[in-house]
């Protein structure tokens, strides 16, 4: 059997099974080996219930006390039991799981493990695991079980039996680095670093192998990024675009005057647009920077000189609400230039029509989602497209852009503050400006780093807040360790703290299991004022723009890094009142204080990524989410910044001597990059 089999060859793999596996993009048997798990369950030792930390997984051992009762409601049944040991007794809850009460009222010693979670009455611990016997936790205890992303269906113990038999197909030739670059680097033989990646035996042997596929991820991408770079060869700039008048009076006529910096980047901006060559650059700019006042800049001058200009968002309603603004400031500032909006979700007759004014040159700047670049999308002069970090272009997508016509000028726009060093070899095909200095107008966030005490604080403070006109947000992190329990978190936290606001105050909550429609009037309400508290998971990381919005409250803060906390600090602050930041965080320990603390004393994101850099190591491997820059499945541009610079050295050194990996032990590694080219440059659109 090879590896490109497909998985239905693998025993206990059914049509049915088979047809969920190829929901979560597993088609072969090779993709399957290449599925890494999401994270890892350590089982250790129980400890004693008076030990139960407040937001970690917890692994107790007792008896039940007194009743286990069923709720009656009917949004959720609610199982709950009191477990007791010689230190103390703690209340346990399971979600949709009423047939449990049977099942443990027989006594005897019970093994619960999940997370420890703070409500009105204590600590509770929240949808454990159940060991019952006692012994069949032995048989886990002081193991590493890997944890998979799943699909409704499809459970992990059914990947864990598919994975280890995929693993016996691996062969002697699979290794895709050559040797000499594996041994100079100390990396594990690629046959035992796959089976470690999967089923290490510690923490030691799981680093060991993930440093292996770190690096490769990251060579892979720069290999494939240079052989793109190399395949545009900097075109020549086939657009007539001046200086225009309207412009400078449009800048006279603003509230506020540029920054220095973004006066600097509008410069090179123009520049680019009028120069000999299509501009390929990156506008990097912290949370806040008036990058998309630069952006506008841009698209009008492409259209006051003929030609459309396209922005693309990330979700619908962010490009709902650019297409509302840019429509209002051209109104209001008299540009004769007319704006275009399309979305997924308009009605086909609204597309149609859209698609019509986009085809005849009458629209001037069309802004949307990926329903841009839809084969049906034909421009009728596209000079300028201009994106945010998660779409990345390269020849065939701007071609799909251009339609018959030229190849555009691409703008990225990044609210990541990647050092500059790092920056450089992760957006190798761009040039790159960055925007250092917040506008004057912008009052600083007030941070601050307290611990569950000081809940009931924070409760009164956003009521006063919502008193006085403004809005809030609270977030929730992932549940990593089962994230069907997303949405139930989510919502009973939103449950309990409307209680905690009173009637007057209009909770709602969000989550990634949503329908995309679901989410959007969520955040359109939001954005209204119609929901004044939003409780939410990360999905509003990269959202919508509600300058009304003053407090940030983030819920288990030692969850996250430092980037990405930062990112989520910046959905308050877009207004004129002072906004705040309140970092709530369970932990105890002096290393979780020391992080918390930076970004409790700078708002200044570039700084916090370099002390995210400085901070970064091998115990963030477990519970501290990664920035997920680019969408590398196994490497973090913060922690792994010393494999990034190594694999950057390493390209460089492979291109040299063979530029067009022609030699035998270079295959392996043209083969995985010619499947990221075609990530990136796919066949039509992306």
């Amino acid at each position: 059997m090879k590896k490109s089999s497909g998985i239905g060859s693998l025993k206990g793999i059914g049509e049915k099974t088979e047809n969920l596996f190829h929901r979560i993009g597993i088609w072969e048997i090779d993709d399957l080996i290449r599925y890494y798990p999401r994270g890892f369950e350590i089982f250790e030792d129980p400890v004693p219930v008076s030990e139960a930390e407040e937001g970690k997984v917890c692994t107790l051992a007792g008896t039940v006390f007194g009743r286990i009762s069923v709720s009656a409601g009917k949004r959720l049944q609610v199982t709950t039991l009191h477990l007791k040991d010689l230190t103390g007794t703690i209340k346990v809850i399971w979600f949709r799981m009423p047939f449990l009460r049977n099942t443990l009222a027989k006594g005897g010693v019970l093994i619960l493990r999940g997370r420890i979670v703070r409500r009105k009455d204590g600590l509770v611990m929240e949808h454990p695991e159940i060991y019952y016997p006692a012994v069949k936790y032995e048989e886990k205890r002081n193991t590493m079980q890997p944890v998979y992303p799943l699909t409704a269906g499809l459970t992990n113990n059914a990947v864990i039996r598919a994975v280890k038999q995929a693993l016996g197909h691996i062969g002697a030739n699979d290794d895709i680095l050559p040797g000499e670059l594996a041994h100079s680097h100390g990396f594990l033989p690629y046959a035992e670093a796959v089976y470690k990646m999967h089923f290490p035996g510690n923490r030691d042997e799981f680093i060991h192998a993930r440093t292996r596929f770190a690096y490769e991820e990251f060579l892979v991408f720069i290999l494939a990024l240079r052989r793109m770079k190399e395949s545009e060869n900097r075109a020549e700039n086939p657009f007539t675009i001046e200086e225009r008048e309207e412009i400078s009076r449009f800048l006279g006529k603003l509230p506020y005057e540029l920054t220095g910096a973004q006066k600097k980047v509008w410069n090179e901006i123009r520049s680019d647009m009028e120069g000999m060559h299509v501009m390929s650059r990156l506008v990097q700019g912290d949370v806040g920077s008036g990058k998309t006042v630069i952006a506008l800049l841009a698209l009008m001058l492409a259209g006051l000189n003929g030609y459309q200009g396209a922005l693309m968002a990330p979700t619908e309603v962010l490009a709902r609400q650019h297409y509302d603004n840019i429509t209002e400031m051209m109104e209001k500032y008299g540009i004769p230039l007319r704006t275009e909006l399309l979305t997924g979700s308009m009605t086909a007759k609204q597309k149609r029509e859209a698609r019509e004014r986009i085809a005849s040159g009458f629209s001037s700047i069309i802004v949307g989602t990926h329903a841009l670049i839809q084969d049906k999308v034909v421009y009728h002069d596209l000079a300028l497209v201009v994106t945010d970090e998660q779409h990345r272009f390269g020849v065939r997508q701007r071609e799909a852009l251009a339609g018959k016509g030229h190849t555009p000028h691409i703008l990225v726009m990044s609210a990541t503050p990647i050092p500059r060093t790092l920056a450089i070899i992760l957006y190798g095909d761009l040039d790159i400006s960055v925007i250092d200095e917040l506008p004057k107008n912008r009052l600083p966030i007030k941070n601050c780093v307290v611990g569950t005490d000081y809940r009931g604080k924070a409760y009164r403070f956003i009521q006063n807040q919502v008193t006085s006109g403004r809005q809030c947000y609270v977030i929730c992190p992932m549940v990593e360790e089962s994230d069907s329990l997303e949405a139930e978190n989510v919502t009973d936290y939103a449950q309990m703290l409307s209680g905690e606001l009173g009637d007057n105050i209009t909770v709602r909550y969000l989550h990634g299991k949503m329908k995309q429609q679901e989410k959007d009037e969520i955040m359109d309400a939001f954005g209204r004022n119609e929901i004044q508290v939003l409780v939410s998971t990360t999905v509003i990381e990269v959202g919508i723009d509600v300058p009304n919005a003053t407090v940030i409250m983030i819920e288990n803060a030692e969850r996250f890094g430092l980037a990405q906390l930062h990112q989520l600090r910046g959905r308050v602050g877009r207004g004129t009142h002072q906004s705040y930041c309140i970092f709530m965080t369970a932990s105890k320990s002096d290393e979780t204080k020391e992080r918390l603390e930076i970004l409790s004393h700078s708002n200044d994101g570039f700084f916090i990524a370099g002390e995210d850099l400085r901070l970064r190591g091998p115990g963030d491997l477990f519970g501290i989410r990664q920035s997920g820059i680019l969408d590398f499945k196994i490497a973090d541009v913060f922690q792994d910044a010393s494999l990034l610079q190594a694999a950057s050295e390493d390209a460089s050194r492979i291109l040299a001597e063979d530029p067009e990996l022609s030699s035998p032990i270079h295959s392996g590694l043209r083969r995985r990059i010619d499947e990221k080219v075609k990530e990136y440059m796919p066949e039509t659109t992306i």
